[in-house]
């Protein structure tokens, strides 16, 4: 079955909410704190309470899981749930730095099949339904189909990962792989847009506080870009538990890379204390 209208209307509810986004954005949005002292803004909420309500609306019969809303549990009885995260990279937001996104993802039988990340201080848009369609859309309506790169090894590996949470063994892993290059921006979507796109070919992250509607959508759009997507130990991500955290990591490649990283990481594991 075709996903292309839930990937035309998730793309369209997605560039409302960074339109309602950009209205906040500034020294004055109001910031406060929720569980483990993570921040939320007003501008958070404003544009969960637009896409939920919009998701609804066009797919009554699915789940919609937000982070601004309670997990009321639905979505662990339904074949199709949507995945939001009205603004990923709250930090970057807060700072008046560039790296967060709009995040719309939905899962298919616990599969990420959909997935629009849309950064609203750009206008620039990526949308994937997987088997289907890939592509990168600028402010203008152009798009250029997503293609990931081709490396397969070192050296030349362009990594991208975490501002405000990298963790101490990423050192010890680029140490590993020779990685000299390395990009870091807030939201998890953007890093795993970048690599869809061909601009980069790794993202990496060992900890465990990212959860289901960090992934979801970036995932839907690599894996339609030709990339992959696991766990820090080459484990699909699980979309159907009740937690929802991903307590180990993520890892992002364009592909051939993804086998070569998977094994440094156990090696970098091992050898650390």
């Amino acid at each position: 079955m075709s996903l292309a209208e839930e990937l035309a209307r998730a793309r369209e509810i997605a560039l409302d909410a960074a339109a309602l986004v950009r209205t906040y954005h500034g020294p004055s949005v109001t910031v406060g704190r929720k569980f483990m002292d993570e921040p939320v803004t007003e501008a958070d909420q404003a544009a969960s309470d637009l896409i939920v309500g919009r998701l609804r609306a066009a797919f009554p019969d699915d789940a919609v899981l937000s982070e601004e809303l309670p997990d009321d549990g639905s979505r662990l009885h339904k074949a199709r749930v949507w995945m939001v995260d009205p603004i990923d990279g709250t930090r970057d937001f807060i700072r008046g730095d560039s790296g967060y996104a709009v995040m719309i993802g939905l899962c298919v039988d616990g599969r990420p099949r959909v997935g629009v990340v849309s950064q609203p201080s750009t206008g620039v848009t990526w949308g994937g339904a997987v088997g289907e369609a890939a592509w990168r859309e600028m402010p203008d309506g152009t798009r250029t189909a997503l293609a990931t790169s081709e490396l397969k090894e070192p050296p030349g590996i362009r990594l991208v990962a975490s501002k405000s949470h990298r963790t101490a063994d990423v050192d010890l892993f680029r140490q590993a792989l020779g990685i000299g290059d390395e990009m870091n921006i807030g939201g998890v979507g953007l890093k795993v847009a970048l690599v869809a796109e061909g601009s980069r070919d790794l993202y990496v992250y060992a900890g465990g506080r990212t959860k289901k509607w960090d992934s979801c959508a970036p995932e839907a759009i690599l894996i339609a870009a030709g990339g992959r997507f696991t766990d820090a130990e080459g484990e699909p991500i699980v979309y159907t538990e009740q937690d929802l955290y991903n307590r180990n990591g993520l890892v992002a490649s364009n592909g051939p890379l993804h086998d070569l990283v998977l094994s440094t990481i156990a090696l970098v594991r091992k050898k650390s204390p």
